[in-house]
């Protein structure tokens, strides 16, 4: 479920107080003021100083940043496929030839890091935090890679299939 959905989804109320005890926690002076905010905030919601109907039109705004969201969402995933579409539909051979050869990179690019990580760590066992923590840094741009690996594995899935 995307975030703006589970927003949508509990209300500008269940929100504010959510935010404000966790900004409340923090050593931060900026948390801390922002805390205090919402609990003027939240105070203004339960004395009705923010009548009911605010607060559903709040919500609504809410339930309509989720739509724009999503549909933001439908409109890449379709962008996507249309490219994946145009690629095999291709009479060039480097276009045909693309995701085998990102998929080949990113199997060599990963065997490369893991290899290298597995050598450190074993080589020198009290780095292993740093070298745990640097693999986390990556986790981003991995899962960006993997993904798009994944869209071309399964559209070629899907491509053989429709051949048959």
């Amino acid at each position: 479920m995307a975030l703006n959905a589970i927003l949508a989804s509990i209300g500008v109320s269940v929100l504010v107080r959510t935010v404000k005890s966790v900004l409340s926690k923090s050593s931060n002076s900026l948390a801390k003021g922002a805390a205090d905010a919402l609990d003027i905030v939240d105070k203004a919601i339960e004395n009705g100083n923010i009548t009911a109907d605010e607060v559903k039109e709040a919500n609504r705004h809410l339930e309509a940043m989720e739509q724009l969201q999503s549909e933001e969402f439908k409109t890449l995933i379709s962008e996507v496929n249309q490219s994946l579409r145009t690629e095999v539909a291709s009479e060039d051979k480097y276009v045909r030839r693309m995701r085998p050869t990102f998929g080949y990179i990113m199997a060599i690019t990963w065997a490369a890091q893991m290899l290298s990580v597995a050598y450190v760590i074993l080589d020198k066992p009290e780095e292993a935090g740093t070298i745990m923590n640097g693999l986390a840094d990556l986790s981003a741009i991995w899962t960006v890679g993997l993904s798009v690996l994944g869209i071309y594995v399964y559209k070629r899935s899907r491509d053989k299939e429709i051949r048959k």
